[in-house]
């Protein structure tokens, strides 16, 4: 006989027991989910259940003056899916509701998609609960994909950035990366106000990925992105950035800019830059990024003696009649100076200095300025500083203190040398000319959007007093002679029109062959020259094929300002230049005290 056999109640009792047991690990495990972590167990049963999609908060425009679209916006879908839930895909086959699963949705996404088959069906399949399927599908195809009711196939709210113009304000507006952030220009000096703030939609859902209905639903709504309008002049901008990309090509130059301002309130109504880039695809540029208009620094040359002109007038060291005995070279400090050209002694009056673009005439006048009292007048002009509107990568330019000052810079910075500014500065000087002798510091954003659909107007800059009137009124006066027949540059003129301007050619300086190399060209001038609309400043770097700014930046100004005169509809003001005596009418005698002569030849010029 068996145990078992022989004794049945034991073998009922043992087997009692082992259930009792095993329904006594089950009460206990029930007792912990419902009671003593029932709190843990439901959160972590709602987080698996509970999906967040982001809303995308749209991006502000980049608009111009007129409201013309720099910059926008267009709404795109980011297509997702959670695979766990796909293979509960139903759909209707021959009237018939039957779970079609993967192989299902595959086939009808594909040519929604743009993706194969075989490829959508690995995409779709896994333990996945987020997958990217497609960027950059359009609202309208969404909508399709939307109406199949794929189990796990969401959309995520995306844009794409479209600029317009294209390669005409690149380096000025900006673009956006890959991912969305701002990569430039505007785009990042405006991304607080442009950008907005996203917002959210959380949900619950079912193990087949559908919402469920009646439970939790929040939707936190996007802030959209404002809009900003600039001060820029489309129209000017392409036609500046045009001029100027042709006159880099025919000179073989290595870059150019064009800078074009309102002389009365400071507004840059262009700002040219080549070589540029197309926003609209930056990841197939690879530089010029940057516009060299704001973040190239180089030595003035010739533009700067506008500088030394009103501060010497301003000081009362000369007029700009008075009589200039101009050597073919000067010695100041150890260093000979001399002007473009060999020439006999020349007897100019100081309008003829600037006119004719003479170094020593100009040091001759300079050094009756103390050196310390000159530098502070290179301050007010706005040298050595950034405008102050904080546009990424903007250079200060370089001025050293004039403590610093070596015997030679205080008079290579008379004539423009020894310093560095950016194209902006350049122009900020002839603006302070054009504008009765005030700097007015330029602004590029005209109004920021207020939510409403409309615009609230940024602050104007304050003005800043640099010199007189009066002083500046005789410095535009001598500056349209250099556009005259015996001036630096005749190519400037424009008919009808009186214009004054300034002629620059420098030597280049090249962080890369660690010296000078090539030349920097401009021409820097504002019209009407009696009553100053409007500044261009032109500006050719390292130009090969002729690199005199007269003959090189010149015809780019004269063809833009007309451009500008007649888009900003200026009417010539129908007055006749002065007569502006660039000789001394005698040859006057040796001991004329009234005469500018040096004094130190042959010295060695005390540095004052």
């Amino acid at each position: 006989m068996s145990i078992d056999g022989a004794n049945p109640r034991r073998r009922m009792r043992t087997m009692t027991v082992a259930v009792l047991f095993v329904f006594s690990i089950f009460g206990a495990q029930l007792l912990r989910l419902q009671g003593f972590d029932a709190s843990a167990v439901s959160k972590d049963a709602q987080t698996n259940r509970t999906t967040t999609v982001p809303l995308l908060a749209m991006r502000g425009s980049i608009l111009d003056r007129n409201g013309t679209i720099l910059a926008s916006s267009i709404e795109r879908r980011t297509v997702t899916v959670d695979q766990t839930a796909v293979p509960e895909y139903v759909k209707s086959v021959d009237g018939v509701r039957t779970k079609v699963g993967v192989a299902g949705a595959a086939e009808d996404l594909s040519p929604l998609l743009g993706i194969p088959v075989d490829q959508l069906t690995t995409d779709l399949t896994g333990t996945a609960k987020y997958r990217v399927l497609a960027r950059n599908i359009t609202p309208l195809n969404w909508r399709k994909i939307s109406e199949l009711g794929v189990n796990g196939v969401y959309s995520e709210a995306t844009s794409d950035r479209n600029y317009p113009t294209s390669t005409a304000a690149a380096s000025l507006v900006g673009f956006l990366r890959s991912d969305g952030t701002a990569g430039g220009g505007l785009e990042v000096l405006e991304d607080q106000t442009l950008k907005g703030k996203a917002g959210k939609t959380i949900f619950e859902h079912s193990q087949d990925g559908r919402a469920i209905p009646n439970a939790r639903q929040e939707t936190i709504a996007p802030i959209e992105g404002k809009d900003v309008k600039l001060t820029l002049d489309s129209d000017l901008q392409w036609f500046a950035q045009n001029a100027v990309a042709q006159k880099v090509n025919e000179t073989k130059a290595l870059s150019g800019t064009v800078v074009v301002t309102n002389v009365k309130t400071g507004e840059l109504l262009a700002v040219a830059s080549y070589p540029t880039f197309d926003p609209n695809q930056p990841g197939q540029a690879s530089e010029n990024w940057t516009n060299k208009a704001f973040n190239d620094v180089y030595e003035p040359g010739s533009t700067g003696k506008v500088i030394t002109a009103a501060a010497a007038i301003e000081e009362g060291a000369v007029t700009p009649s008075t009589v200039v005995e101009v050597p073919n070279r000067i010695h100041r400090s150890g260093t000979e100076f001399k002007d473009s050209h060999d020439h006999p002694t020349e007897y100019l009056t100081f309008a003829g200095v600037l006119a004719q673009s003479s170094n020593i005439g100009t040091i001759l006048a300079g050094e009756k300025v103390k050196a310390s009292t000159m530098y502070s007048y290179f301050k007010k002009f706005g040298l050595g500083a950034t405008s102050g509107m904080g546009f990424p990568g903007e250079g200060p330019g370089l001025l050293t203190n004039v403590k610093d000052w070596n015997g030679s810079q205080r008079y290579t910075v008379l004539f423009g040398q020894g310093l560095s500014v950016n194209a902006l500065q350049a122009a900020g000087v002839f603006q302070t000319i054009a504008n009765d002798g005030v700097r007015i510091p330029p602004r590029i954003v005209a109004a920021t959007g207020d939510g409403h659909g409309g615009f609230t107007p940024a602050p104007k800059p304050q003005g800043i007093r640099v010199v007189s009137a009066q002083t500046a009124k005789k410095v535009r006066d001598m500056l349209e002679g250099v556009v005259g027949k015996e001036g630096t540059a005749p190519e400037a003129k424009i008919p009808g029109y009186r214009v004054a301007g300034k002629t620059g050619t420098a030597d280049r300086y090249d962080a890369k062959v660690g010296g000078y190399s090539g030349k920097t060209a401009s021409f820097i001038g504002f019209a009407p020259a009696d009553d100053p609309e409007i500044v261009v400043a032109v500006t050719l770097q390292r130009p090969i094929k002729g690199y005199f700014g007269g003959a090189v930046a010149g015809p780019v100004f004269r063809d833009v300002m007309t451009y500008a005169l007649q888009e900003l509809q200026v009417p010539p003001t129908g007055t006749r230049s002065p007569v502006v005596q660039l000789h001394a009418p005698q040859t006057p005698s040796q001991d004329d005290p009234t005469v500018l002569r040096d004094n130190q030849s042959g010295a060695s010029g005390a540095r004052r």
